[in-house]
């Protein structure tokens, strides 16, 4: 073999082995620099649960009421539409995988947050309908687009996943500008970004929302923008949904005027 290529089978040896090496998401240590978890891999600290429901009656509970009910809706009892919703029995860990039976409170974080970059991988099944509310608001959309029947059409589910799907029809973000939804069985990649108003969203790797403002679902009137601050929740709907790598940097004023 001349020295040329023997060192160009040399270099591709190495390439190779350095890929094969390299550490998937998963298998990394922790977040990347400036994020922190969500998710401790081990069980349910630091979430609580709660619903479909404006995060301003969570502002407006007294300190005492608020601390119930984050107990309550973690080991129960629940009342009323709540019965039987509590964490405990619609989510588990294992092997660092967060993990619900589609049914349930949503698991919702304790803090609250402004503007940030979030980065989360998922996997679930066939005809389940789930997503992420940021600041505790609906919601970037996360559901089954192989789904064709004239319902799932109407709605959009063919066009894909990661859309701001509760925006008003027509209005920028509320479909995915790709669809990017990879097959069952296989982990899915999104990348939030929210600052002030406006998302945008990543979604294994292409861009499916650009910068685009998201609506105040709790405002019927569409007028009054989110909440500035509020919690991140973890939809539960319909199906199977598996989260891990659930990580947070928040974005300082500072940074967002440079």
């Amino acid at each position: 073999m001349n020295v040329s290529l023997f060192h160009r089978c040399t270099l591709g040896f190495l390439v190779t082995v350095t890929l094969l090496s390299a550490p998937s998401r998963a298998e990394e240590a922790g977040p990347p620099e400036g994020f922190v978890s969500l998710f401790n891999g081990k069980d349910l600290q630091g979430w609580f649960g709660w619903g479909t429901q404006s995060p301003d009656d969570l502002q407006a509970m007294t300190p005492e009421q608020l601390a119930e009910w984050k107990k309550r809706s973690i080991e129960g009892p629940l009342e009323g539409k709540n019965v039987g919703k509590e964490l405990k029995k619609h989510w588990v860990v294992e092997s660092g995988e967060l993990i619900n039976d589609g049914e349930g409170l949503y698991a919702t974080t304790d803090q609250d947050y402004g503007d940030f970059e979030l980065w989360v991988e998922y996997k679930t099944v066939p005809e389940a309908d789930s997503g992420i509310y940021l600041r505790g608001c609906p919601q970037v959309q996360i559901w089954d687009s192989t789904q064709t029947d004239p319902r799932s059409v109407s709605i959009g589910k063919p066009l894909g996943s990661g859309g701001l799907w509760n925006n008003t029809a027509g209005t920028e973000g509320k479909d995915p500008l790709k669809k990017m939804d990879r097959p069952f069985g296989e982990w899915n990649e999104l990348r939030i970004t929210m600052i002030g108003q406006r998302v945008t969203v990543i979604f294994n790797g292409e861009k499916v929302v650009d910068n685009a403002v998201m609506e105040n679902y709790f405002d019927t009137t569409r007028r009054s923008p989110v909440p500035d601050k509020g919690p991140i929740q973890l939809q539960t709907h319909g199906g199977e949904i598996r989260w891990r790598n659930l990580w947070i940097r928040e974005i300082a004023a500072e940074s967002r005027a440079n």
